[in-house]
């Protein structure tokens, strides 16, 4: 499988149309750069389909998932982007409120 260090999230939605190089573009125009095994996600405006840009170390994977009901939850429009931990990761592909999971959901005052 394809090995992922860091995972980032883009806040402004992305047009689903877009293919490998546009999304590229995409990465470095908001990140900065495409760094290697790390993932970039991006939703549509309406948040019901996601594309990840993965930089595997030697080339680039580009791949898309869609929701037929409901909304992934997303990323408030605050900031360009956020970073996610790996958990955080695989509760957003499952649909679940990946911001209360992780560091994130660390209770630290009763």
């Amino acid at each position: 499988m394809i090995r992922i260090d860091a995972v980032w999230l883009a806040t402004a939605p992305m047009d689903m149309r877009a293919g490998t190089d546009t999304a590229l573009a995409r990465v470095v125009a908001v990140f900065g750069a495409a760094q290697p095994h790390t993932a970039y996600l991006f939703a549509n405006a309406r948040a019901n389909r996601i594309k990840a840009l993965v930089h595997d170390g030697l080339g680039i994977w580009l791949v898309a998932r869609r929701l037929h009901q409901g909304k992934f939850v997303w990323a408030a429009r605050g900031s360009s982007s956020c970073q996610l931990e790996r958990t955080q990761l695989d509760a957003l592909m499952l649909g679940l409120p990946w911001a209360r999971i992780g560091s994130a959901g660390v209770i630290t005052l009763v």
